[in-house]
């Protein structure tokens, strides 16, 4: 058979691959396309209408600003898992958003007010002030939407959803009636972390711990020695608490009272026999604040002691400091050290003492622990389920939503990877406390209870859910909820619940049917550093409202950190902007080197030359295609890559060995494994398919005939097919490759059917 005239190379390819000005128009052409709408998928003839679902709701990053490497690296993962799915015929929908990030967005607008007009939000008002936030939001959702798109991010924009809009507000509203009902949300009197400075309470999970320098002081207490970096909060302290095993104070006994000399004269203190104290520190004998530390509440309500409370909400020392009164804690610390020392109370100071001191993460102000009255979430009370799908959790059967947790993980209905999170969740459930969900603050979604006017009636009364009908003659609570209260329904609020949910029909298009078709999620995908904070109460939040999971799989991925493998931060000048990394490099670089190494939990090193090593892959691809297409048939590829032939034994083998690659590619993405997948492909594509394979081909494809022929047809197929399998990848350069290759059936390589 006489050798075939190769075709004539596209002009694209005469030049060098140019990201800038081919990711623009790539993205123009997939959003035209709306194949990342699932719907469309079905409506065009590319999914089958009764194919699998698979979904993922993106988890909303805050409108406080930008997105950083690790927001880079979640969509990246993301991207991977969705266009896989969707090269492989699944219904697919990947369901973005954005979080209101109430606490933090509102810091961001007050210090900016603050700074710009020297006025806080009461100068301005509420109304005022969150038209303010809500400008500023405005513009943060919209760079944050620009920097996912340019990240090539395939998510369905026409589902986009907001945690602040009003289809989350109306499930915000049900979900806390359901628990109120419940009798699972109450208002009560109970410790909380108080920011003085925000004059708001901070959830546990916002609470960063800053290592800190401070003296440590010893004083003499009656017949005991005690220590304490914080004598400022010491006034009411009149219980010595020591362990009930601890030989040296044997003599003691529970209750006992001693008179002895303290900060403002002398006072009447109790022993107290308890576990907490630690025999190994110090003297191993404790006065406690009950007051103004978790802890000492905990033994306080125990033992039934006096709880009195010694700092305002401003930080400022109540009556009961005495002369102290009215002092700022931190101006006091100093003139009650040096009292104690004048009454010879004073045992000695150990300097440079480190501790942790919690503070604020979004304002930065030291937390000062204080009772409030505030509403809670109980973790630990009984309540009927009325449904279940969770293993081990029957219908009707009584539970608490600690249990309903820990059954979701324990049944295997919900898999970690990887697998050594499992001991810290259970862990941090094991340890959970009722959850404060109240906070002062403006912006968010207000506590939707409203109580009944003065002078309205006789009786105090209250309504819980939606708003009274003759709201004119009620209050709403001024306080809004916890941020996560409104995440934690992220997954089913995004997707119809309440409106839809018992309407929506498995099968059927359009987002008032999503619920049915796309709900349990199948993939949470996040920073392990949020797993209690977010994933656990998604958890919490489903298994209450809806007696299932929110999501099958939880895939934890590491910290970026910078070349050094420190964390990323002003301070040090070592961010790396992901949007300036694409405009350098492009965008399938920066995903690449976010990937590549990085197994899941694990923390990623990123420096600048890592991302530039990528983009040299890029364009190895570009010019491998060069090579590929100026010597291929004029006929162009069949329509399964892998299927090709007649061929001889040695193209033969290439093609199982291109049909291995793709197995060990989808064995690795299937268990998580991106990076595996990743770093097999770029083995692959630029080791052995062009150092190898193509240079061994050169004098092959000189000699003509046959044996060329079958060759041809084998490095069109190989190409074909690592064209398919790096797409979820690098999605940009394969795309721009693949729509101009001759005779493609598929317009689309994101719509192309996956290898196997």
């Amino acid at each position: 058979m006489s050798r075939m005239e190769p075709i004539l190379c596209p002009e694209a390819f005469l030049k060098p691959y140019n990201s800038k000005e081919n990711e623009p128009r790539i993205l123009e052409l997939w959003e035209k396309s709306g194949f990342a709408n699932p719907d469309t998928c079905v409506e065009k003839g590319v999914t089958a209408p009764d194919a699998k679902s698979y979904s993922i709701v993106l988890p909303p990053p805050n409108v406080t600003g930008t997105l950083h490497m690790g927001h880079a690296a979640m969509l990246a993962i993301q991207d991977i898992l969705i266009r896989y799915h969707r090269m492989r015929g699944f219904k697919t929908l990947w369901l973005p958003g954005t979080d209101h990030a109430a606490i933090a967005t509102q810091s961001v607008v007050e210090k900016d007010l603050l700074k710009s007009e020297k006025k806080t939000r009461h100068d301005l008002g509420r109304e005022e002030f969150l038209k303010r936030v809500e400008e500023f939001a405005q513009a943060s959702h919209d760079r944050i939407v620009g920097q996912v798109r340019a990240m090539g991010a395939s998510v369905d924009w026409t589902r986009e959803a907001y945690t602040l809009d009003e289809a989350r507000n109306l499930a915000v509203r049900t979900a806390f009636k359901k628990m109120y009902d419940a009798r699972l949300i109450y208002r009560g009197n109970r410790m909380v972390n108080w920011d003085p400075k925000m004059q708001t309470t901070v959830s546990d999970d916002e609470i960063e711990y800053v290592e800190q320098k401070d003296p440590f002081y010893y004083f003499k207490y009656g017949p005991f020695t005690i220590g304490t970096v914080r004598p400022e909060t010491k006034f009411g302290d009149k219980y010595i608490v020591m362990h009930p095993d601890d030989a040296r104070y044997k003599e003691y006994k529970n209750g006992q009272q001693l008179e002895v000399e303290w900060i403002n004269g002398q006072i009447t203190a109790t022993i107290i026999k308890d576990e907490a104290a630690d025999m190994s520190f110090g003297s191993g004998v404790m006065t406690i604040t009950p007051a103004h530390s978790g802890i000492d509440f905990e033994i306080a309500q125990k033992h039934k002691l006096d709880v009195e409370q010694i700092i305002n909400e401003r930080g400022i020392l109540l009556p009961i400091a005495g002369e102290f009164a009215g002092q700022h804690i931190k101006k006091a610390r100093p003139m009650v050290v040096e009292k104690l020392r004048a009454k010879g109370l004073l045992v000695k100071v150990e300097d440079g003492y480190v501790h942790n001191v919690a503070t604020n993460s979004r304002g930065g102000e030291m937390i000062e622990p204080q009772i409030k009255l505030q509403w809670f979430v109980d973790v630990n009370k009984k309540f009927t389920i009325p449904h279940s799908e969770i293993p081990g959790i029957d219908s009707g059967s009584e539970t608490s939503l600690k249990e309903l947790m820990r059954g979701a993980v324990d049944s295997g209905a919900i898999k970690i990877a990887p697998d050594r999170f499992e001991r810290v969740y259970y862990n941090w459930i094991d340890n959970l406390r009722d959850w404060c969900i109240s906070r002062q603050i403006w912006y968010g979604h207000r506590i939707p209870v409203w109580y009944k006017k003065e002078g309205k009636s006789e009786e105090s009364e209250m309504l819980v859910g939606d708003p009274p009908t003759d709201i004119e003659n009620w209050e709403q609570d001024p306080d809004t909820l916890d941020t996560w209260f409104s995440s934690g329904l992220w997954t089913f609020s995004t997707l119809g619940w309440p409106n839809f949910a018992e309407t929506a029909t498995a099968g059927k298009p359009g987002p008032e049917n999503d619920f049915a078709n796309y709900h349990p999620t199948d993939v949470l995908e996040t920073g392990y550093d949020i797993l209690f904070f977010w994933v656990a109460r998604m958890i919490l939040m489903t298994g209450f409202c809806l007696g299932t999971v929110p999501f099958r799989n939880v895939y934890l991925h590491g910290l970026v950190r910078d070349g050094q493998g420190r964390k990323m931060s002003k301070s040090l000048g070592n961010i790396i902007d992901p949007l300036t990394m694409i405009e350098k490099y492009g965008a399938d670089a920066a995903r690449l080197s976010l990937i590549v190494g990085a197994s899941p939990g694990n923390d990623v090193k990123l420096s600048e030359d890592r991302v530039r090593g990528y983009k040299h892959f890029a364009n190895k691809i570009w010019n491998i295609t060069r090579f590929v297409l100026e010597n291929s048939d004029a006929q162009g590829p069949t329509s399964d890559s892998l299927e090709v032939g007649p061929l001889n034994a040695e193209d033969e083998k290439l093609i199982s060995e291109a049909r291995e690659i793709a197995r060990v590619v989808s064995e690795h993405i299937d268990n998580f494994r991106l990076d595996l997948a990743a770093d097999t492909l770029y083995h692959f594509v630029w080791h052995r398919f062009a150092d190898e394979i193509i240079e061994e081909s050169k004098p092959i494809l000189k000699l003509g005939g046959e044996t060329a022929k079958s060759r041809r047809h084998t490095l069109y197929a190989i190409l074909d097919t690592s064209l398919k399998l790096l797409h979820p990848f690098m999605p940009f350069v394969t795309e721009a490759i693949w729509k101009e290759l001759p005779n493609k059936k598929e317009e689309l390589v994101m719509i192309a059917k996956w290898p196997i």
